[in-house]
């Protein structure tokens, strides 16, 4: 078969465009050829390939320079052709540069394969002797929409919409028509494109733009002519949806184990379905499994960007013991633990490990010898066998510390062929966790099968981080850098900071690959959801890194960013004395305004001088780790009495004089400096004559608000841009914080969602922000699991509530308090009727509508608090997902508001 393709496309000198032939099915290239040009802007390709009748042929092009490539098209749907012409010997394909469209969230799967669900087909053959092909995309249409063609000529139905030819989606909004052309040569086609309803039930509607047409060149016997044609417009109004956010752990229904699984995840897709919701969202569902009690229920510090939590099993969808003694005692274990009004998560955890131990001995022989597992393990095998040897190995040694197991500090690659071989003592040993793994993958894979099947978005959470102790760490070290913590900046929830405690990465050798290991995170994360929410979209411009003997976040500095030389700084006019500004500013009047009447004893036993009334921290004490060890050697000794404040405010007191430095130095370079974060509120700070703080506020707002712009930009350019288009999962992101100018430029560039939070406005001139000032591609939500609920909010602070009801809602008079239901109704019908694609409010916010639904302690909602790093993940909703179901009222009220503010 011969082939001719063609495209427009301008470039440089030096430049050449380059035609990408890619498999069919993982999108990798399998050929590439240089292009033909004789002006720089029409460039061909002549080729001659084995093709038969039904042959599939995809490929994109690209530019390069010098044998580089440098640019190349949007990825996520490239050029099709399908060889559907019996008598066709020759293409010749007439295509057009594809950039990443405005409306790409509209080729997510959380469009094609759950809002927008269509059925594709394969188009028929015909022995057509001259044939002309059109493509067309129309990513506008619904679900029950069907593209068709007419036009002039009678094979285009002669302007009769009776007679228009209906057109088959060979791919994801893209449709295609085969016109036989026989006696046409040298004639101009006529035609529009009309989207009509498969049912019959609406008036079609015609494309916006004016009637198109296509020259007809000479044709000859067994030619195709295959001409890609720009998008089809339609005066469809965008679409907007309302979802749920719920962590699974939080659900509740009469047969699960304690805790929410996957079981009750597929009956929380009804409520949403029923509700005329269309999206559910998630918290992180990966395991977290490093010390088996209830600090491991911080779902963000995952041990494997892969593997699911076990504590997830629906045990329900699982084979009976046989034992009738055992059975008994989990059914008793179950009901006790299932009444509790918060998760026990070491009880719980606890027994699902038992009798996951219990239902391998059993069954796990047959489950590991089946077909099913065979093809699960060789997709998994490359993550799941060293997560098997890690959760042995932890499990063993009695630590996730893995600088503790003798032999197996880290992964050994040698180690995976005696643990794939079925025959090995090794693989005995790991089997139960492979077992464990594949029923996770079989339910999780159900609950998305079934979401779409509902017209239901699964959507997940990609944490930022990655556990210190977890397999990822201990497999591939690598991309980690442990002499880091990653953390954020102080803000509304933290005015020290928050101290994540995760490594941070090394970009420079993920990027060494191709940031391979983050593409195969999000592909497996594919498997299982259709949108998800980057968590801490910054970090993927710069990370809050702060230095491993540090408990606050105070003395971290962004990274990478562009730390200041003592020459630039002494350039605003700030003289630099180095031992003043980056070491420790302790004095008495800092000790006595800290410590009060306990500043001698402070003085005595934790500092010494330096002369000229300053002080510095003896090195026993110098660091807050150090601080931190004597405040837990203390507590286990019982403390004494030998200050009047408690033991722990002594504690912070030294952590914040540690802090009290006006710059910090650069964790990489040493002669870089970075201004120290908020450091207007402390005393090193006062103490600078009023005309130094004047140039150092300069500095500092140069810093942090312009200097690093461009290089964020380009450093998130880098990464993003591989990861977006790596699956065709709807992008959002957590852009809350301190965020710089840069970061909505990648976000638009690259068509994020950003995420929209009223009572935190981008506008930093307003308190409040303007709900129909959000923009369409973002989401819309009133609280996080981070944040109080809507009604913790208004009671926490009743003056800011107060300046919320007259201003934002119109309304005269005092603001209610408790917040009663009709204003909660008011307030979350606001944010429905926002602009924003999605609205997506967490379970409590949905429940504050109704009085008689809603929990009572307003207070026993709150999922997390930033502020504490040793927070207790276990708020479960207080009613059942199918006291919900039966829940009539709630349910139409739902639905309602849904359908009254625009959103199906």
């Amino acid at each position: 078969m011969n082939f001719q393709f063609n495209i427009d496309y301008q470039t440089s000198y030096g430049e050449d465009l380059t035609l990408n032939i890619v498999d069919n099915e993982t999108k990798e290239v399998v050929a590439k050829y240089r292009m033909n040009t004789s002006d720089g802007i029409r460039w061909t390709c002549d080729l001659r390939r084995d093709a038969e009748v039904g042959t599939v042929i995809c490929y994109y092009y690209s530019v390069e320079r010098n044998g580089e490539e440098i640019q190349h098209e949007w990825l996520v749907e490239p050029h099709r052709i399908e060889m559907s012409c019996a008598k066709g010997v020759r293409y010749v394909v007439y295509d057009h540069w594809i950039s990443m469209p405005e409306d790409s969230y509209l080729y997510s799967s959380a469009f094609t394969e759950c809002i927008s669900r269509r059925r594709h087909r394969k188009i028929e053959q015909n022995t057509n002797a001259v044939t002309v092909c059109l493509k067309v995309r129309a990513p506008q249409l619904r679900s029950n929409h069907r593209l068709a063609v007419v036009g002039a000529q009678g094979v285009l139905g002669s302007w009769q919409l009776n007679d228009a030819k209906p057109m088959v989606e060979h791919q994801f909004n893209e449709w295609v028509i085969d016109i036989d052309t026989a006696g046409m040569s040298g004639d101009t086609l006529e035609f529009k494109f009309v989207a009509t309803d498969e049912n019959r039930d609406i008036m079609p509607l015609w494309e916006t733009q004016g009637n198109r047409t296509i020259a007809l060149p000479p044709m000859g016997r067994g030619d195709v002519f295959v001409y890609e044609l720009g998008q089809a417009f339609f005066p469809i109004y965008d679409m907007k949806c309302a979802g749920t956010l719920v962590p699974v752990f939080s659900l509740r229904s009469e047969g699960s184990f304690g805790i929410g699984d996957f079981g009750d995840l597929c009956r929380m897709t009804d409520w949403v379905a029923e509700t005329g919701q269309r999206v559910l969202q998630i918290l992180p569902i990966n395991d977290t499994t490093t010390t088996k009690t209830w600090i491991d229920s911080y779902p963000y510090s995952c041990i494997s960007i892969f593997a699911l939590h076990p504590q997830y099993a629906d045990l329900r969808q699982l084979p009976q013991l046989h034992d009738a003694e055992k059975r008994r005692h989990f059914e008793e274990l179950r009901l006790e633990l299932n009444t509790l009004g918060q998760i026990d998560y070491e009880r719980v955890n606890a027994a699902k490990e038992e009798y996951l131990h219990l239902l391998y001995e059993q069954e796990g022989k047959t489950a590991l010898a089946s077909q099913e597992f065979k093809a699960f393990f060789k997709d998994a095998e490359q993550w799941l066998v060293p997560y098997a040897q890690y959760s042995m190995l932890r499990d063993k040694n009695g630590t996730a510390d893995f600088s503790q197991w003798e032999g197996h500090a880290a992964w050994n690659e040698d180690d995976r062929k005696a643990l794939v071989n079925p025959r090995n003592k090794l693989y005995r040993e790991v089997a139960y966790f492979y077992y464990v793994q594949f029923v996770l993958h079989c339910q999780m894979s159900r609950v998305h099968e079934y979401a779409r099947s509902k017209g239901v978005v699964l959507k997940g959470d990609i944490p930022i981080g990655v556990s210190r102790f977890g397999c990822d760490v201990w497999q591939e070290p690598r991309y980690f850098n442990l002499n880091g913590q990653a953390g954020a900046p102080p803000d509304d929830f933290s005015v020290n900071g928050q101290n994540w405690g995760f490594p941070t990465y090394n970009w420079d050798e993920m990027l060494a690959d191709g940031c391979g290991w983050w593409v195969r995170r999000f592909r497996n994360m594919s498997k299982y959801f259709d949108a998800y929410r980057i968590d801490h979209v910054l970090g993927f411009f710069r990370i809050w890194e702060i230095p491993a003997d540090s408990v606050h976040g105070l003395l971290g500095h962004f990274a990478p960013s562009l730390g200041m030389t003592r020459e630039e700084i002494e350039a605003y006019g700030l003289g630099w004395q180095e031992q003043f500004f980056t070491e420790p500013f302790i004095t008495d009047w800092v000790l006595d305004r800290v410590f009060h009447e306990d500043a001698d004893a402070v003085r005595h036993e934790f500092l010494e001088t330096t002369g000229c009334d300053r002080y510095r921290m003896k090195d026993e004490y110098a660091t807050q780790r150090k601080v931190e060890a004597w405040y837990m050697a203390e507590e286990e000794k019982g403390g004494d009495n030998r200050f009047s404040m408690p033991l722990a405010s002594v504690r912070d007191g030294l952590y914040s004089l540690i802090s009290n430095v006006l710059f910090v130095r650069d964790h990489k370079s040493p002669d870089r400096f970075h201004p120290r974060i908020s450091v207007q509120f402390d005393f090193i700070y006062e103490s600078l004559y009023d005309s130094d703080k004047y140039v150092f506020n300069k500095l500092y707002n140069d810093y942090y608000y312009r200097r690093n712009n461009q290089f964020w930009y380009h450093e998130a350019m880098k990464k993003l841009p591989l990861l977006v288009q790596s699956t065709r999962m709807l992008v959002c992101a957590e852009d809350l914080g301190m965020v710089p100018d840069c970061v909505p430029w990648v976000m638009n560039e690259l068509r994020i969602l950003s995420l929209e939070l009223q009572s935190m406005p981008k506008d930093n001139h307003v308190r409040f922000g303007h709900l129909d000032n959000n923009p369409y591609r973002s989401v819309c939500t009133i609280s996080s699991h981070d944040m109080p609920t809507l009604r913790q909010w208004w009671d926490e602070d009743e003056g800011r509530a107060q300046d919320y009801f007259n201003s934002m809602l119109r309304r005269d008079g005092f603001a209610p308090h408790p917040m009663p239901g009709w204003l909660a109704y008011d307030i979350v019908s606001r944010h429905l009727a926002s602009p924003s694609m999605l609205c997506i409010l967490s379970v409590q916010d949905w429940l504050a509508v109704d009085e008689n639904l809603r929990l009572a302690d307003q207070n026993a909602e709150r999922i997390n608090i930033p502020a504490n790093p040793k927070h207790y993940w276990r708020y479960r909703m207080h009613i059942g997902i199918d006291e919900m179901m039966e829940n009539k009222d709630f349910k139409n009220m739902v639905a309602d508001m849904a359908r009254n503010n625009g959103r199906k």
